[in-house]
């Protein structure tokens, strides 16, 4: 994968406006994935690759209104489809690279991520960025609305043995970016890898 961002900002940016009309059922997926964080009312947590905010209201009612909820990306155009939708409401946007994310070290109970892990550039050092503003314990979900299969029928494609979200190579990847994973479901209806930040 290339360290240029510019592919990625480009494929977004030409399908924001339109992006949550393509997938207007997946609400409850992401609502159903939140739940699986274990959020608490006061936790703070980051939407990493947030687009257009769809986890953003479950992520608030998750940790109520005394938590901090962060929705970053890298697609102005995505973030404005957020503001559009009303979901800057539920959390404070950024625009932001999750490479150089504008955070302290361990500020974040836990990061949401949909659909990201695809979308890095160098997934070792970038889930390590994400450990970093991750306290000990804290939790990751990696999370994708239908499974691998499933998204690669859909895109025309066949999984190949590489695909970093396999079990098999991402339970490595995880564990030498900072994270041990805990929970590992692929399936047709959903994709959600759940890892904990190791002291």
């Amino acid at each position: 994968m290339s360290d240029d961002h510019t592919h990625v900002q480009e494929f977004f940016s030409v399908r924001a406006a339109g992006w949550d009309e393509r997938f207007p059922d997946d609400g409850p997926a992401y609502a159903a994935a939140v739940s699986e964080l274990g959020l608490r009312q006061g936790d703070h947590v980051l939407d990493a690759g947030c687009g257009t905010g769809r986890a953003l209201p479950a992520l608030r009612d998750a940790v109520g209104p005394s938590g901090a909820v962060l929705g970053a990306d890298l697609t102005s155009a995505m973030l404005e489809a957020a503001v559009r939708a009303g979901r800057d409401r539920a959390g404070q946007l950024l625009l932001a690279d999750v490479s150089r994310l504008p955070l302290r070290a361990q500020s974040l109970h836990a990061v949401f991520a949909a659909g990201l892990i695809a979308h890095l550039p160098n997934p070792a050092e970038n889930l390590r960025e994400l450990a970093r503003v991750v306290r000990p314990g804290g939790t990751l979900a990696l999370f994708h609305p239908i499974g691998r299969a499933a998204l690669a029928a859909r895109q025309g494609r066949q999984i190949t043995p590489d695909d970093l979200r396999a079990e098999a190579n991402l339970g490595p990847l995880l564990s030498a970016s900072g994270w041990r994973m805990t929970s590992y479901v692929d399936e047709d209806a959903r994709f959600l890898a759940l890892a904990v930040r190791r002291p």
